[in-house]
């Protein structure tokens, strides 16, 4: 394994160092890594887990089990799709099927050009307008194969 760039490891010890002390320290300190970095580099595991006297074992665990935490970039674009029961009941397995073709990806990753990243969500809050997604933090009801094609070319082109 690859020793992370000196200024990541500089910085990933500045943002421990900022919540050194508090309880349950590692989820906002990830939290922070990624909104910095984009993504939790599996090459800080090892950083996190040395600062925080924990096992790196832990600090993976806690990577992979939540699945806001990415182990590589997101694509430009971050489309995430619905598929709580209520959005299933009305399309939501298809609108992903429908997606996954489009884009020529499987959810969970990102198209070979960088551009988009295809996630799922078992919730978004926005039931009783499903099939919901969420394209670039904003969050979108009664999507169709034709309105998830323009919300996405509009993402991507701007």
């Amino acid at each position: 394994m690859a020793s992370p760039d000196p200024s990541v490891t500089d910085r990933v010890r500045a943002l421990v160092a900022a919540h050194r002390g508090d309880r349950g320290a590692l989820l906002p300190i990830l939290h922070r890594i990624q909104a910095e970095f984009g993504y939790v580099d599996s090459d800080v595991v090892p950083v996190l887990a040395t600062e925080l006297n924990i096992s790196r074992a832990d600090v993976h665990g806690v990577v992979t089990f939540y699945t806001d935490f990415r182990a590589e970039p997101a694509g430009r674009t971050v489309v995430k799709l619905c598929r709580a029961e209520a959005c299933q009941s009305v399309g939501a397995e298809q609108l992903v099927a429908y997606a996954e073709r489009t884009l020529g990806i499987k959810v969970g990753q990102t198209t070979p050009d960088g551009s988009v990243t295809l996630e799922q969500v078992f919730c978004l809050g926005n039931c009783a307008l499903g099939p919901a997604g969420q394209i670039d933090e904003r969050v979108h009801g009664r999507l169709t194969p034709a309105r998830l094609d323009a919300l996405v070319t509009k993402a991507v082109d701007a």
